[in-house]
């Protein structure tokens, strides 16, 4: 019984796993609504070169983006997992959610303040004459009351902070959100026939064209080089289009559903 019980005390920690979560939605929901349906940047937007702006480039920075976002939400769904009998009542689950909230402010404060600011490479918006404005706003709405939150939540689970039984609702809770919001991210929008496509290396702009014309589908902007086409499909399958040389559509179930949002 001992052992036991020294194992779970050497286990991880919920509000760790939970903080790891909460940063991971914070991720999500810069994905989701920044760069999907708002359109407002894509990760590398301000990242000088030619090489580096081009359109195949900004997806594949978004793309790993989104999967790195991916990686931190599972390990911290293993953590939680691996915690989960340290969690013993209400205390623990307001700690929980505090902590969920800690991590996704940090999120934002690490987002503006070093990829904004220090690095550069974006921001919140990039075709607005004075994007601090909308840095500053968007930690106000959203860093501001997230780590006001996490920080009364932690004041009010102190040592002498409510107690009772072990609801584990916060943890099932948190774990839900993180599994809805990982779909979400790479869902094409509803209602939406255009699609970005991305035909690998060698496809030149009529074989492009000629894949597109043999789905029915229209095209509604180019790439320079015309390997990077917006298609109107109709609804259509893409799969003619993946058999003539199309590496990447947006409307396929591939983790690239911000392609269908990106600015034609």
């Amino acid at each position: 019984m001992a052992t036991n019980d020294t194992s779970r005390a050497a286990g991880p920690s919920p509000t760790v796993a939970a903080g790891v979560l909460g940063f991971a939605l914070g991720g999500f929901i810069d994905g989701i609504l920044l760069h999907q349906v708002l359109q407002w940047h894509h990760l590398l937007s301000l990242v000088g070169g030619e090489g580096l702006r081009d359109i195949r480039v900004q997806i594949l920075a978004d793309g790993l983006f989104h999967v790195l976002m991916y990686v931190i939400a599972l390990g911290g769904l293993w953590l939680l997992w691996r915690s989960r009998d340290r969690i013993t009542g209400r205390r623990d689950d307001l700690r929980i959610v505090g902590s969920a909230f800690l991590g996704f402010g940090v999120w934002q404060v690490v987002d503006v303040v070093g990829f904004h600011w220090v690095m550069g490479i974006h921001r919140i918006r990039v075709d607005v004459p004075n994007p601090l404005f909308w840095d500053i706003a968007w930690l106000v709405v959203f860093a501001v009351p997230s780590l006001a939150a996490a920080w009364w939540l932690m004041r009010k689970t102190g040592h002498d902070g409510p107690s009772g039984p072990g609801l584990r609702r916060a943890p099932a809770a948190l774990a839900a959100l993180v599994v809805v919001a990982g779909p979400v991210a790479i869902l094409p929008p509803p209602g939406v026939s255009t699609a970005m496509v991305v035909f690998r290396s060698g496809i030149d702009a009529p074989a492009a064209f000629a894949a597109v014309a043999a789905v029915d589908g229209r095209v509604l902007w180019s790439s320079r080089n015309g390997d990077v086409l917006a298609v109107d499909l109709g609804g259509r399958s893409p799969a003619a289009l993946y058999a003539n040389g199309a590496l990447l559509v947006s409307s396929s179930s591939l983790v690239a559903g911000c392609l269908a949002w990106s600015r034609v």
